[in-house]
């Protein structure tokens, strides 16, 4: 990626509050928003806020979950994703994002606008970023187009009046609804359907249980008209699972659909496999899927020389790679 992935997050009002006038902040979302919040952060490389929201609310922008710091220092991660403060000037020295933490976290405080910002970043070796607010910082990020997906989680209440979130571009496409909890999640991702899904299906890939002897891949069906079909990702439900044929295993072989459809991968289809008789190559073409989107070529580490990509266009399949991707399909493969 020439950036970081950008994933923004809020929560807000059902009439579009993002908190309310007092001085004291307004908790919007409920417990379990709240946990998947820390899900979210755990899976990023950094978590950027304004100046703003430090002075308000003095965050500590940590993970909370010990187990899922965990998780991180066993993947060669920092307890903790980089602390990042969007800031014209210095801060206040007490502040608990430079205090508190400091062994599980770094803090930048950085200025600029947006573009410089995710540069310097990028420099850093962020490569999924977490916005997390306020409203200004939202507003800049999603006017600037810099945003790849979008995370509301809108909770059941009215608050009447206070910071507002401005809403997104004409361009947003909702992609996901679901309860957590008495809210509502609603996700929203942007750019064409390529971009679109194949980041999807990168997302997916850090799902995947680690492994030291396999790919963790994600992957989405799309059909023409936009519909998912199916998603995936590797070792989902059984340890030698491919995210092709676990999304194709969730299909119905004669949709009428499937010609017509795109293949979103975050790592190239296995042409040669030890672990299982058919490949994810065979898989698709006996899908009769017409489409194939990856991001990452598949490098030699446990079968020859990879021969997916190769085999399908031999089939007729349209073959498309994104290699601007391919960073983001490497992040959660530590043995790449």
């Amino acid at each position: 990626m020439k950036r970081p992935h950008v994933l923004a997050s809020a929560a807000v009002s059902v009439d579009g509050f993002l908190d309310d006038a007092s001085p004291r902040r307004l908790v919007l979302s409920g417990p379990a928003d709240l946990d998947r919040v820390d899900a979210e952060r755990a899976g990023v490389d950094a978590i950027l806020v304004g100046a703003g929201t430090v002075r308000a609310d003095d965050p500590r922008l940590l993970v909370r979950d010990a187990d899922r710091r965990a998780e991180r220092v066993a993947k060669g991660l920092g307890p903790s994703p980089l602390r990042v403060v969007l800031s014209s000037r210095a801060l206040d020295p007490a502040a608990r994002v430079l205090t508190v933490g400091r062994d599980l976290a770094d803090t930048l405080v950085l200025g600029g606008a947006p573009e410089e910002v995710l540069g310097e970043l990028a420099g850093h070796g962020v490569l999924r970023l977490m916005v997390e607010g306020g409203a200004a910082v939202h507003r800049e990020f999603l006017a600037a187009g810099l945003v790849d997906e979008l995370q509301l989680a809108v909770a059941p209440r009215l608050v009447g009046d206070g910071p507002r979130f401005t809403g997104a571009p004409a361009t947003a496409h909702l992609v996901e609804t679901r309860p957590v909890g008495p809210d509502v999640l609603l996700r929203y991702r942007f750019g064409d359907a390529d971009a679109r899904w194949l980041a999807e299906a990168c997302s997916l890939a850090e799902r995947c249980p680690p492994s030291r002897s396999a790919f963790s891949v994600g992957c989405v069906v799309v059909a023409a008209d936009g519909t998912v079909l199916a998603t995936g990702h590797s070792r989902r439900d059984d340890v030698l699972d491919h995210a092709e044929e676990v999304a194709l295993r969730d299909l119905d072989r004669d949709d009428p659909r499937l010609p017509g459809a795109t293949m979103y991968t975050s790592l190239e289809p296995c042409g040669q496999r030890a672990s299982r008789p058919v490949t994810c190559t065979q898989h698709i073409l006996d899908a009769r899927i017409g489409r194939v989107v990856m991001a990452w070529r598949e490098p030699p580490l446990f079968v020859g020389t990879p021969s997916g990509a190769a085999r399908l266009e031999a089939a007729g399949v349209e073959v498309v790679e994104c290699p601007d991707y391919a960073e983001l399909a490497r992040r959660p493969n530590q043995h790449r």
